[in-house]
C-alpha cells in the first residue's frame, strides 16, 4: 500500500513520534510504502511530499515540532480539496491518509472521509479537548511546563511579595489550566467554562496577606472570562481559520487586580512555550501507540476513523464524533480543583 502522512494545525510534542511509528509499522511490519506531505494539508492539495522510510524517521521520537511541517488551510481551500478528492487519489496513488491534528484537521478530515478520501485520523492537541479521546498527545507535556512555571513563579513572588497571573492556552477547555493549576498548588484557578469572580479573587488575595502569606499565583487560561458586571472584557473577533482572537485576559486580569488591591501584580504569558520541545514519555508512548494502531485499522479499512484512547486500551472512533463537541471541564472537576484553594 501507499499511504500518505501529514501533520496540520499548531504544532504539538509527540507529532514525530506518531510519525516514526507509522513509518516503522507500514514500513517494517507491511512492506508498505509512506509518503509525508509537507506543511499539512497545502501539501496534499500541491503535491508536495517526499519519501519517509526508516532512515528518514531515525532519532525523531524525542523531538519537538514536526519534521513534515505544519499549516492551517482555509476553509474555501478545503472544499475545493473534497470536490477533487478523486483526482487527488489517482494521481498521488493514495491507498490511505493519515492526518495527525486536533479540531481542526480532523473536521478537514471528515469531511475528506464523507468525499471519498480514505482517512484514517489521529487526534493530537495540548488542550485535550477531543471528546472522542480520554486524552491526547501533547497535553501531559503542556501541563509539566505550566506545573514547572507555577513552580518557579511562586517563590519569585514571594520574594516581592506579588500576585502573579499565569496565562496558559486553553480557548474553550480549560483542561491545562486546571491540572497545571491543581499540580503546581495555584491560589486560583479560571477556566472558559465557569466566568469567574474578580471580586472573589481579591478577596481570596486579601485574605492570604493577612495570614501572612504575602504572594498570590493565579491560573488563568487564554479563554477564561469574567462574570457579568466584574471586569471590562470584550470577545475578540474571528480569524480566517474560525479561531477567536483573544483580548489578554492574563494582562488584563493582572492590572484589574493590582488596581483593586493596590498591590503589585505581574502577568505571565506562557504561549507558545508550552506547544515546544521534548515530549514526555507519557506523550512518546501514546502518540507511538496511536501511530501503531492507525496502520492497523488503514490495513483493516477502517476508514473515516481515528485513534482514541479509552481506559488503557487503543479503540477506533468515527472521525464524525471527534468534532461533534468538545470535552470541557465538567463541573464535577472545577468543584475538585476549587476544594484545595
Amino acid at each position: 500500500m501507499r499511504i500518505g502522512v501529514l501533520t496540520a494545525g499548531g504544532d504539538c510534542p509527540g507529532l514525530n513520534a506518531v510519525i516514526r511509528s507509522v513509518v516503522h509499522r507500514a514500513v517494517a511490519g507491511h512492506g508498505d510504502e509512506v509518503i509525508g506531505f509537507e506543511d499539512g494539508f497545502k501539501g496534499l492539495l500541491e503535491a508536495r511530499y517526499r519519501k519517509l522510510d526508516l532512515d528518514a524517521v531515525s532519532g525523531i521520537l524525542a523531538r519537538g515540532g514536526t519534521i513534515l511541517g505544519s499549516s492551517r488551510l482555509e476553509r474555501a481551500r478545503l472544499r475545493q480539496a473534497c470536490e477533487e478528492t478523486e483526482d487527488l487519489s489517482r494521481e498521488l496513488g493514495l491507498d490511505a491518509l493519515i492526518p495527525i491534528g486536533g479540531e481542526g484537521t480532523l473536521t478537514a478530515s471528515s469531511m475528506l472521509a464523507a468525499a471519498g478520501l480514505p482517512v484514517v485520523g489521529v487526534p493530537k492537541t495540548i488542550d485535550n479537548d477531543i471528546s472522542a479521546t480520554d486524552r491526547t498527545f501533547g497535553f501531559d507535556t503542556a501541563v509539566g511546563v505550566a506545573t514547572e512555571a507555577i513552580d518557579r513563579l511562586k517563590t519569585t513572588a514571594e520574594s516581592h511579595q506579588r500576585v502573579m497571573v499565569v496565562e496558559v492556552m486553553g480557548r474553550h477547555a480549560g483542561w491545562i489550566a486546571l491540572e497545571s493549576g491543581m499540580a503546581g498548588g495555584a491560589h486560583g484557578i479560571c477556566l472558559p467554562e465557569r466566568p469567574f469572580s474578580v471580586d472573589a479573587l481579591c478577596a481570596m488575595v486579601e485574605e492570604r496577606f493577612a495570614r501572612g502569606k504575602k504572594f498570590a499565583v493565579v491560573c488563568v487560561a487564554e479563554g477564561a472570562h469574567p462574570a457579568e458586571g466584574q471586569m471590562d472584557y470584550r470577545k475578540g473577533e474571528i480569524d480566517q481559520f474560525g479561531h477567536e482572537r483573544f483580548q489578554g485576559i492574563g494582562n488584563r486580569l493582572a492590572a484589574e487586580l493590582e488596581d483593586r488591591l493596590g498591590k503589585e501584580a505581574k502577568p505571565v504569558i506562557l504561549g507558545h512555550v508550552q506547544r515546544g520541545g521534548t515530549p514526555t514519555a507519557y506523550d512518546r508512548v501514546l502518540a507511538t501507540r496511536f501511530g501503531w494502531h492507525a496502520v492497523e485499522a488503514v490495513h483493516r479499512g477502517d476508514f473515516g476513523m481515528m485513534t482514541a484512547l479509552r481506559g488503557t486500551d487503543i479503540v477506533m472512533a468515527p472521525l464524525a464524533d471527534a468534532v461533534t463537541e468538545l470535552k470541557t471541564v465538567p463541573a464535577s472537576r472545577m468543584d475538585e480543583a476549587e476544594s484545595v484553594f
